[in-house]
């Protein structure tokens, strides 16, 4: 049926248009409810402009309502800021403090980093710390072993986080910066292996427990490397012992996922002493840089002594790399477990086992027979260590 001019404008006067689609159509059709005696014929509309424009407005939505997902989404690894309860400081580090505390009735230890914001630090070394905070979190909230501290959860850059003021007698919390982080993990009583092998320096360990501690932190060094993480900071001071001296491998702030590429490695990244011939000479290096690092371990938990105690810094550093200076293995210790003492720090990196080949190595030794350090004062005849150096 035809229609009149009339008829047509009360069809368009009757057809509805919301405010964004009229933004978004812009003037190519104008606004049709303002003159009911004008209509737009069908053969003359751009409705590939039409597409267009509404295709970038809603783009343009799409990309606003995505940005606030990202800025309200919680990491899965991030906690529960009102569960935590921070108590007193049982440690300091390099980086922050550690504290006791409870999270959700749980006993804990917390890390907290300190950014540097007392204007010590510059925003580049600001920017570092929290790419390690990240890193050590990515690296750390992933992992499941009984020979790994258990990671339960992080936060970052809040001004929820308190701390006990350090008055003791006052009841009120000092709050942290506004770029604050912290690290919680479980609590683990029996504290550092360092802080342990000193204790018994004197004494020495039986031999059994020198194993035990062997094993654990090489069942640990092995799943990591499973994982394809190196730790690169393997040392008596990052290992800690539960109430049963179970062993459980701690700290992974400079650990990293190993890169498929060793000369993606490089650079002296662990602590003098520990640290392989090829970490300390700039050069690539592996997961085996651990293997090194743990055979230092090795000879420190059986010797209960520090490895080149009359030497400097700079003495290890040049020694180790251009005089292939290692610990001198005392005469009274097994030759199993000399021999892998020597496996596991030989200069070369090829030549050292890999960590899983450790275990089984460790698991064949016999402790029934004893064989632990002699102390001195119980045998006088034992000259094990009237010599140091290279």
């Amino acid at each position: 049926m035809a229609t009149n001019k009339g008829e047509g404008a009360k069809a368009v006067d009757k057809t509805e248009t919301n405010p964004i689609e009229e933004k978004a159509l812009g003037c190519s059709i104008g606004n049709l409810s303002d003159n009911k005696d004008v209509f737009t014929r069908a053969d003359k509309i751009d409705f590939k402009s039409w597409d267009l424009q509404l295709d970038k407005h809603l783009s343009k939505a799409w990309s606003r309502d995505k940005d606030v997902s990202l800025v309200t989404k919680k990491d899965e690894w991030e906690i529960d800021l009102a569960k935590l309860d921070i108590r007193h400081v049982i440690a300091h580090g390099t980086y922050g403090i550690v504290y006791r505390g409870v999270y959700d009735n749980q006993d804990v230890a917390v890390k907290v980093l300190d950014w540097g914001e007392d204007g010590i630090a510059t925003a580049a070394e600001a920017a570092a710390l929290r790419a390690s905070f990240r890193q050590e979190v990515a690296v750390w909230h992933k992992l499941d072993h009984p020979n790994v501290t258990k990671f339960i959860g992080a936060s970052m850059g809040t001004s929820n986080l308190k701390i006990p003021s350090k008055d003791s007698t006052s009841e009120s919390n000092n709050s942290l910066p506004s770029r604050a982080c912290c690290v919680v993990v479980e609590y683990l009583p029996g504290g550092t292996l360092k802080n342990f092998l000193i204790r018994n320096r004197r004494k020495k360990l039986a031999f059994k427990v020198v194993i035990q501690l062997a094993l654990d932190l090489s069942r640990g060094l092995s799943y990591l490397h499973s994982k394809k993480i190196v730790h690169r900071d393997v040392k008596t001071e990052n290992m800690l012992l539960d109430a049963r001296r179970n062993l459980k491998i701690a700290d992974f702030g400079v650990a990293r996922v190993e890169a498929q590429n060793p000369k993606d490695m490089t650079g002296e990244t662990g602590t003098l002493g520990y640290m392989a011939p090829e970490v300390l000479d700039g050069k690539p290096y592996n997961r085996r840089c651990d293997v090194y690092s743990f055979g230092i371990c090795l000879w420190e938990i059986y010797c209960c002594d520090m490895p080149y105690a009359d030497l400097s810094f700079a003495e290890v550093s040049s020694a180790v790399v251009r005089q292939n200076l290692r610990p001198e293995i005392p005469r009274c210790c097994p030759g199993l477990l000399a021999s892998i003492m020597r496996k596991c720090w030989d200069a070369h990196p090829d030549r050292r086992p890999d960590m899983d080949e450790v275990v089984r190595l460790l698991e064949a030794v016999d402790t029934s027979k004893g064989g632990g350090m002699i102390p001195d004062d119980q045998s006088p005849g034992c000259f094990c260590f009237t010599r140091r150096g290279p």
